[in-house]
């Protein structure tokens, strides 16, 4: 039987600060070879509590550059898997307005209007939420407490991580 766990958002913002302008020898860094956004995200999830979920091809996982689940590294295969419906083992997550974003969420733009691009950690939120005074953490264009604003997109959706399933 599973059981749910808690999404520790201070883990995850205190990954995402400490590696925002580093990498991590542990994780591949997939900068040149498409970008290292979502990797970033994935791993900050990770120490949020994200248990991993080895299925093959439609889990969540990272074992090397090449053992690793589409969704630890795709934008879109990440979005997809934590708004999946059902029980399984790792983070969930589900579509929110901006005004619900969180430390420790994850907002995902698109640059061009017709596919998702790119992958920021949340790590601040201010009062009322604006794309002004909400601060993000990336990899690829390496960048911490950078004003959403900053980014010129067609297209942003957000992503509240609603916990952690444990096996």
């Amino acid at each position: 039987m599973m059981k749910q766990g808690l999404y520790e958002r201070d883990k995850a913002v205190a990954y995402a600060h400490k590696w925002a302008f580093g990498r991590n020898p542990a994780y591949y860094d997939f900068e040149n070879i498409g970008g290292d956004c979502t990797n970033f995200a994935s791993q900050c999830i990770h120490a949020g509590g994200g248990a991993m979920n080895f299925t093959p091809t439609f889990g969540w996982y990272y074992v090397n550059a090449s053992r690793r689940a589409p969704a630890w590294t795709g934008v879109i295969y990440l979005w997809n898997f934590l708004t999946r419906q059902g029980e399984s083992v790792g983070p969930k997550g589900k579509a929110c307005n901006l005004s619900e974003l969180e430390p420790g969420d994850i907002i995902q733009l698109s640059f061009d209007g017709a596919t998702y691009q790119h992958s920021p950690v949340v790590v601040s939120t201010g009062w009322p939420m604006t794309p002004d005074n909400i601060l993000v953490a990336a990899h690829t264009e390496d960048a911490d407490n950078r004003p959403l604003s900053t980014y010129s997109w067609e297209k942003m959706r957000c992503l509240h991580i609603t916990g952690v399933t444990l096996p």
